[in-house]
């Protein structure tokens, strides 16, 4: 399941299926995003709109898929099959920011994903809480990570099927609106597979902070790790 791609006479990176469709609000950001996966190393990206690139087999081809600030219904039906075969399979899934705000009419996404968007407040510095640090997208944080971003308010917290990594501190910010129980960044099992979820990542500032890189870096290579 985690091969790479393979040329003549060698193996390449294992391979990241970067998915940056939008049917709804799309975010500046997109292609800063793609840059930044590109150049955090260790695996080869390709990046499409195309919801086609979803209908070819998708197992020993990439070690994960990435879904970046896709909004709306992004796939076809026989796409949703192909993805959910995939993680059900033991493929890895990583949704960033608004991977949340995508595919509201096929229920099985929402359950991949673990939550979904419901609002956020004005664009603004505040403080989320590492809640565990024993995760490769967290090992790096402090205890209290300033960040400056839409702080994403979900319909309902992922944390009865999910690991919370990173949560949001709402005193810190104007707006918030799950109160005490507002997870940011989780990750969870879903069949064989490993999905990790971001909600940082709006403005095409975040992709240039060492410190977002390597939380995205380290929530991909979870996703992507080979298991028996």
């Amino acid at each position: 399941m985690r091969a790479g791609r393979h040329g003549p006479g060698r193996t390449s990176a294992p391979a990241l299926l970067v998915h940056t469709r939008t049917a709804d609000y799309r975010h500046d950001s997109i292609p800063a995003g793609v840059a930044a996966l590109r150049a955090l190393g260790g695996f080869d990206v390709d990046a499409t709109e195309d919801p086609a690139a979803f209908e070819e087999p998708l197992d020993g081809r990439y070690a994960a898929v990435v879904f970046l600030s896709t909004s709306g219904e992004v796939l076809t039906p026989a796409g949703r099959e192909r993805l959910a075969a995939y993680v059900e399979a033991g493929g890895g899934f990583v949704g960033v920011h608004a991977a949340a705000c995508t595919e509201y009419d096929w229920p099985y996404y929402g359950e991949l994903l673990g939550a979904r968007f419901d609002r956020h407040p004005a664009h603004q510095p505040g403080r989320a809480v590492v809640e565990d640090r024993d995760h490769p997208a967290t090992r790096h944080l402090p205890p209290v990570w300033e960040f400056t971003d839409e702080w994403y308010d979900f319909r309902t917290t992922p944390r009865p099927t999910a690991r919370v990594l990173v949560s949001a501190d709402e005193s810190s910010y104007d707006g918030g609106g799950m109160g005490d129980d507002h997870p940011l960044a989780w990750c969870r099992e879903q069949g064989a597979g490993r999905v990790f979820y971001t909600a940082f990542g709006h403005a095409a500032e975040a992709y240039g902070d060492p410190a977002f890189r390597a939380h995205l870096h380290g929530g991909i290579t979870w996703a992507a790790a080979p298991r028996p």
